[in-house]
This record gives C-alpha cells, sequence and structure tokens, in this order.
C-alpha cells in the first residue's frame, strides 16, 4: 500500500464513523419541524416529487440515458482517479447551482420542474463517478450499486446504516438486487429533501434558496460517492494483491 492509499484508508475510516454517528439533538429537532411541514405541503408537490423519483429509478435501471461512455484518458492510480471525481463533482455541482436558481426564480411552477432535473443531474453525476474509478456501468449491479450510493447520501440515520452495510459488503449483496424496497427509497429521498425545497417556493428567496439548496446536495452526494468508489477499488486491490 503506498502512502496515498494509506491516507484515503485514515479518511476513510473517519468518513465511515461521521456516517455512522447519531443525529444531534437539533438534527433531530429539525427532522420534527420537518414532518410538520410535510404534513401541510399541497399534495400535487408531493405527487410531482414521488413522479420525479419513479422515473429516475425506471432510467437508472434500464440504463438509458445516463450510462457513460469511457474515455481513453481516464485515471490509472486512485489519486488520479480521486482527482478527476473531484473535477467531475466541481462540474456537476456548477450545473446544479445554476438550475436551481434558475427554477428557484420562476416561481412555482418552475420550482417543481427543479425536482427532475435535480435528480438528472444528481444521477448523470454518479454514472460518469462510477466509470472514473473503472466500474462497467452497462451492468445492472453496477447500477444498482449506484441506486445504494444514492441512497446512502440521502436517507435518515436508521436507513443510511443499513444502506452502509451493503455498500461495505457489496460482493454479498449485490446478486440480491429484489431485496432493495423501492418504496422506502422514494420516502426517504422525500423526507430528506422535502423542507429545504419547499423553501424554494417561497416568493423573493426562491432562487438564492435553490442555488445553495442544490450546492449542498451535490457536495453530500459526491462525498458520498467518492468515498463509495474509493472503498471499493481499495478492496479490489486488495484482491489483486
Amino acid at each position: 500500500m503506498n502512502r496515498y492509499e494509506e491516507k484515503v484508508h485514515e479518511e476513510l475510516r473517519k468518513w465511515k464513523l461521521r456516517m455512522k454517528k447519531k443525529p444531534s439533538m437539533m438534527q433531530r429537532f429539525s427532522k420534527q419541524v420537518q414532518n410538520k411541514v410535510n404534513t401541510i405541503i399541497p399534495e400535487k408537490i408531493h405527487t410531482a416529487l414521488t413522479e420525479a423519483i419513479k422515473t429516475m429509478v425506471k432510467t437508472t435501471l434500464t440504463g438509458a440515458n445516463w450510462t457513460t461512455k469511457k474515455g481513453t484518458d481516464l485515471a490509472s492510480s486512485l489519486q488520479e482517479k480521486d482527482e478527476l471525481a473531484l473535477q467531475k463533482l466541481a462540474f456537476y455541482r456548477k450545473t446544479a447551482m445554476v438550475e436551481g436558481a434558475g427554477t428557484g426564480a420562476g416561481g412555482i411552477f418552475l420550482s417543481l420542474a427543479d425536482f427532475p432535473l435535480l435528480l438528472s443531474i444528481k444521477m448523470k453525476f454518479l454514472f460518469e463517478v462510477a466509470t472514473v474509478y473503472g466500474y462497467d456501468v452497462s451492468k445492472m449491479e453496477e447500477r444498482v450499486y449506484i441506486l445504494h450510493v444514492f441512497q446512502l447520501a440521502f436517507s435518515s440515520e436508521k436507513k443510511r446504516h443499513e444502506t452502509m452495510d451493503v455498500i461495505e459488503n457489496w460482493e454479498t449483496y449485490k446478486h440480491r438486487v429484489e431485496d432493495m424496497d423501492w418504496k422506502v427509497f422514494q420516502q426517504e429521498y422525500r423526507d430528506y429533501i422535502d423542507f429545504v425545497k419547499m423553501l424554494q417556493l417561497l416568493p423573493g428567496i426562491g432562487a438564492a434558496i435553490g442555488a445553495y439548496a442544490n450546492y449542498q446536495l451535490l457536495e453530500t452526494l459526491g462525498e458520498t460517492a467518492i468515498n463509495c468508489y474509493r472503498m471499493r477499488c481499495l478492496k479490489d486491490t486488495d484482491h489483486v494483491r
């Protein structure tokens, strides 16, 4: 193991501890407020988000639209892969900010359009990151892994712990596609983003909220995805050795 890989191992150790940490009192209070707010959100907004998530899952599993071709200049070492993945994150984070600001400034109808647009940006980013780390996204098991990475980034404490176990033991779980609960997947994501995205509908501040929210959501997804694939790469390297 080289020095960079040792550094990554330590970063992964700290990241996994953070992912398994119990929510603070403030986070629990925020969740209670969010649950309350969710009960007064118009049903058409919930419906729009639900349909967008269903479409995203279906598109991901069929591999349509987001399939990324491998380039001829892909990185070889883990350090090069990490650097390229961070470049991808910077690009998609900026794209999400611009999209969030634009739809947030357009009122409720454009803000509703933000849900499927942001999902598309997130999934395209995940497909590209998977490819950067050398995984073949044309395979069903890799597309299901992508959905687990997505779920790990945007879920409650209990589901996050369960999903981390799947990610850490992927070789054991990868043939059990049918075990994934898509209804829970959908609800976890809705619960995670509903509150902040609803603020995007407010007149006057929608653009600023949209840009900030999308930046933070991509930042969370980026950190999660990069660390998940780093972990797999190191395990795969250990098996080869």
